[in-house]
């Protein structure tokens, strides 16, 4: 058993036993149990107002919880936080550094919290910095939000944490810097950096090793997204007719329907047969005057699964 503990310790960078938080006797956090692995790239997926939030401010020791217990690379999060911090970055998801200072001014004060300089610590941040480094005498209230995302990320760098939270660091951002911050952790992730990312974003869920699917401060599920699609267990169906709205009240109504809902320009739509003619189902939706359907077999996405959870939950 001893050993046991131990293994556990050298392999986890985080991890979680019982944790719960409450705000006005409303629960933010249900019994949360969790574990991320050293170098793993680990994501927290789930809509606003899941806990995802409140759980990374816990972990990154800014909030206490009311009951359960954490580890975060070996250290207890309340017992333990100074000597912590100075092993973690965190990047929160409401830009939060000096909007008056210049890009370089606020890296160097970070950098001076921590007893080190940019010089010092520059091969730490080259990949990212060196993109807005052309910019380093702009007020960061004057950037704009990739570049933004950039300096928060290198502030949360220059210190070389072993961890790295990231609350949602891609919200409000346009594609090609969302594209651009996940090329970054994956670099990052090759220097064995842990990270622990929180998103809203479905897409976003493939790109990281394993995630854990959160509502209402409980955790649906934790596992590779591969796995959690793979598990999904029902043949799912992409369907579309003229009239989106009427399509989506007349399935919910059929009698053998088990989920609908809405994805782009189509209905994600499940059954609760395990064998049936599609037929059935365009027939029905004949009788209910729809014209130009279309319905057609998919894989499972991410997004299918999260609703199926909850729906189960």
């Amino acid at each position: 058993m001893i050993i046991s503990q131990k293994k556990l310790k050298v392999s986890s960078a985080i991890i979680t036993s019982g944790l719960e938080k409450s705000f006005n006797n409303a629960k933010a956090l249900n019994s949360i149990d969790i574990e991320v692995k050293r170098g793993e790239l680990f994501g927290l997926i789930g809509p606003d107002g899941a806990g995802k939030t409140t759980l990374i401010r816990i972990l990154a020791t800014l909030m206490l919880p009311d009951s359960g217990s954490a580890q975060v690379l070996g250290e207890d999060v309340v017992k333990n936080y100074k000597n912590l911090r100075k092993k973690i970055g965190y990047m929160p998801g409401r830009f939060s550094l000096y909007q008056d200072l210049s890009v370089e001014e606020n890296l160097s004060l970070f950098a001076a919290i921590h007893n080190t300089t940019i010089k010092q610590n520059y091969h730490l941040i080259k990949d990212i910095y060196a993109q807005i480094e052309p910019f380093k005498h702009r007020k960061a209230g004057a950037l704009s939000g990739g570049m933004k995302q950039k300096l928060a990320l290198s502030c949360a760098m220059i210190h070389e944490p072993e961890l790295l939270f990231l609350d949602e660091p891609t919200t409000g951002v346009d594609a090609v810097s969302r594209n651009e911050f996940w090329e970054m952790l994956d670099k990052l992730k090759e220097r064995n950096i842990s990270i622990l990312v929180s998103t809203p974003y479905m897409d976003e869920a493939e790109l990281c090793d394993r995630v854990a699917l959160i509502q209402k401060g409980t955790i649906l599920k934790i596992d590779s997204p591969a796995a959690i699609v793979a598990n999904f267990g029902k043949k799912i169906f992409a369907v579309k007719s003229q009239n989106k709205i009427k399509l989506l009240n007349d399935l919910e109504q059929y009698e053998f329907a088990s989920t609908v809902n809405a994805f782009g320009g189509f209905l994600h739509y499940t059954d609760v047969r395990e064998d049936f003619e599609v037929s059935e189902v365009i027939n029905y939706l004949k009788d209910n005057n729809h014209q130009e359907i279309v319905m057609k077999t998919i894989a499972p996405e991410i997004e299918d699964c999260f609703m199926a959870l909850m729906d189960n939950n």
